[in-house]
């Protein structure tokens, strides 16, 4: 496998610099570049399917990639795989997955993920469990690295996922991946392609590791602010029990969203991002007849319908939103708004708030949460200095969301293009 460890910024330059002039050609797959060619997977890899151990080998021994890591990883290495099972060492050697080998899991749960290739990119022993399909590269004509990619386009994708057969689960065997024909560019453009498009795949697990690290940071920081555990520069005094139902209030104020210019703002549940206080759209309900709560700017919006989705937003404007959101407000000047909008994503309140009522489409039960109490700072100040330091870690996590979010689609724009050969590299 080609390793990288080139930043973002060294990709793009590739990219622009590529030729974007290619001539295409008919193939079975459709338009391919002049220059490139196909092959049959049955003439370029060797099928073994996996080993299927009885029940009480497994938890120990040697590690066993099954479905749910070829599934997860284009290019799987060992330490993504979790499980073990004791094989004799005849079974091992039998079944060992080699640096280079191409894994396809046999079965899953719908059509449109049967049959993905991972490709091993490690040295350590492993060997491979029985929903799963090895193969093995016969020929020096194909880069390993490149197949991880390329064999989860949909040139190749669209293939695979019509020859999965079975009405509950779908499922694929060696003959059927035999006949599935994938592009075959030059050697050196395929070792480029997996090194440009293996660059910003580097760059984005780097982006994504770093917001898991900030986040638990982040929740840490939350967990010891919001209780106490630790206080901030300057402030002293008894911290007290605050009664949520005591401090604060619904904004039950419904408007008829019909000609309302108060509606021109309109927040809906689904609009509301899981976890991260960020509303990533509005609509405008002014041309359209329903009934909606008001909220102000500073209101805090918590979605009630399954609140252990955590959807809540700190309002910076006015406007209308779902009745399956809850606008909250200070009842009292005990608590900061900025403080309230803190309080709703800990995992207490949180909590609090899934002693729901309903099965199916479960919502908070206002006079349960009403009996909520938290711990109270003594003064707004040091409420608003908490609210001060959160906020500040959130806008971090936010630009690192909208960084990991653009280097994700400029990554499947890169493979897009050259693995079509919109883009050639040579």
């Amino acid at each position: 496998m080609v390793t990288a460890a080139c930043p973002l910024t060294s990709v793009s330059p590739r990219i622009r610099g590529g030729d974007t002039t290619a001539q295409f050609a008919p193939s079975e797959i459709g338009p391919l570049p002049l220059g490139w060619n196909t092959a049959k997977l049955g003439d370029i890899l060797d099928f073994q399917n996996g080993v299927n151990a009885d029940a009480k080998a497994y938890g120990s021994g040697i590690p066993f990639a099954n479905v749910l890591e070829v599934l997860t990883h284009s290019h799987l290495k060992a330490a993504d795989i979790p499980d073990s099972v004791k094989l004799t060492k005849a079974q091992v050697r039998s079944y060992r997955v080699r640096r280079g080998d191409v894994l396809f899991n046999r079965t899953s749960e719908t059509q449109e993920e049967v049959g993905l290739a991972s490709v091993y990119a490690d040295d350590a022993d492993i060997v491979f469990g029985g929903f799963v399909i090895r193969g093995r590269l016969k020929t020096d004509d194909f880069d390993p690295c490149y197949c991880g990619y390329a064999w989860r386009h949909p040139l190749v994708r669209r293939q695979i996922i019509a020859r999965g057969q079975g009405a509950i689960r779908a499922n694929i065997g060696q003959s059927d991946l035999r006949t599935v024909i994938v592009p075959k560019p030059p050697l050196l453009e395929q070792h480029r392609i997996a090194e440009v498009i293996s660059d910003a795949d580097e760059f984005a697990q780097a982006l994504e590791a770093l917001m898991a690290k900030r986040r638990a940071i982040k929740q840490d920081a939350m967990r010891q602010l919001m209780s106490g555990q630790r206080r901030l520069v300057g402030f002293r005094g008894q911290w007290k029990a605050g009664h949520f139902g005591e401090l604060v209030r619904i904004r039950n104020e419904k408007i008829f969203t019909l000609g309302s210019p108060a509606a021109e703002w309109c927040v809906e549940l689904e609009q509301m991002e899981q976890g991260t206080g960020v509303v990533s759209a509005f609509s405008d309900a002014r041309e359209r007849a329903a009934t909606k709560y008001s909220f102000s700017a500073g209101d805090v919006l918590f979605g009630r319908l399954r609140p252990y989705l955590q959807k809540y937003w700190c309002a910076d404007r006015a406007g209308v939103c779902s009745t399956e959101i809850w606008p909250l407000t200070p009842s009292t000047r005990e608590l900061n708004p900025r403080f309230l909008g803190h309080l709703v994503r800990t995992d207490a309140f949180i909590g609090a708030a899934c002693a729901a009522y309903g099965t199916h489409m479960p919502r908070a039960d206002w006079k349960a949460l009403s009996a909520y109490t938290f711990p109270l700072p003594p003064t707004d100040e040091e409420q608003a200095a908490i609210a001060a330091v959160l906020t500040d870690m959130d806008d971090e996590m936010v630009y690192l969301s909208r960084k990991a979010r653009k280097a994700q689609q400029l990554k499947q724009g890169m493979s897009q293009e050259l693995l079509t050969g919109r883009v050639r590299l040579i």
